[in-house]
């Protein structure tokens, strides 16, 4: 099962993409019978929350969120017009701000960046618990 969403990259986009991804999620638990914890919706809005985020944030001009049930992994892939590459900072329990990518890595199996022709593409994995 697989779904894609375009935004704009204004902020609205950010909830705009927590909701898609939780109702993709129920969608695959009711149409195609694939059990969902409500832990697992929570890490997967989290973790689209955080990446659309760093996309309105620091990536001019509009993002996708891509979004593919296979198995019992949620693969997650988030594209912007920014060829900047993330870069995870080393923790400062001082540091107000500026988490998002850390939380990302803490809560997925896989994380893979790759630029494109245009932009970038993020590319996650996360257990999908029943």
């Amino acid at each position: 099962m697989r779904a894609c969403a375009a935004y704009g990259g204004e902020p609205e986009s950010i909830a705009a993409a927590r909701w898609f991804t939780a109702d993709f999620l129920a969608r695959g638990q009711a149409d195609h019978g694939v059990p969902v914890s409500s832990h697992t919706v929570g890490v997967a809005r989290l973790v689209v929350s955080e990446l659309v985020t760093n996309a309105c944030k620091y990536a001019p001009g509009p993002c996708s969120v891509d979004l593919e049930l296979a198995g019992a992994e949620l693969r997650i892939t988030v594209w912007d017009t920014s060829p900047v590459l993330p870069i995870a900072r080393a923790a400062e329990p001082g540091r107000v701000g500026q988490h998002g990518l850390e939380l990302v890595l803490a809560q997925c199996e896989g994380f893979d960046v790759r630029r494109e022709p245009i932009g970038k593409r993020i590319r996650v994995r996360i257990a999908v618990e029943p």
